[in-house]
């Protein structure tokens, strides 16, 4: 049971944390910032993939696929972001060349 108020406790932290970090990020920073989380959401895809596959119980499992599948929607949604962001960034005869070929 104490380990399950350990834990409880850090995820609370760690939102309460990541809530403040973020809100301080001016919008010009935001964007770059976040494609370079994509490498620390790929380490927490697998840290949740051998969560879920030690398989100590089945809240284990899906508390894991859980992860697993917000980790990957993060991942995916970053770089989109991303792509998007130097997209704009490209000149507009860039951008014409592209689409006729």
């Amino acid at each position: 049971m104490s380990a399950l108020i350990v834990g409880v406790t850090v995820f609370v932290l760690a939102a309460f944390v990541g809530i403040e970090v973020i809100s301080k990020v001016p919008p010009t920073l935001h964007t770059p910032l976040m494609s370079g989380a994509n490498a620390i959401s790929g380490i927490t895809i697998i840290g949740a993939v051998t969560a879920a596959g030690l398989g100590a119980s089945t809240a284990a499992e899906v508390l894991g696929f859980f992860a697993v599948t917000t980790a990957t929607v993060n991942v995916v949604g970053g770089f989109l972001v991303t792509d998007r962001m130097l997209e704009m960034f490209k000149s507009k005869t860039d951008r014409k060349k592209q689409r006729n070929g």
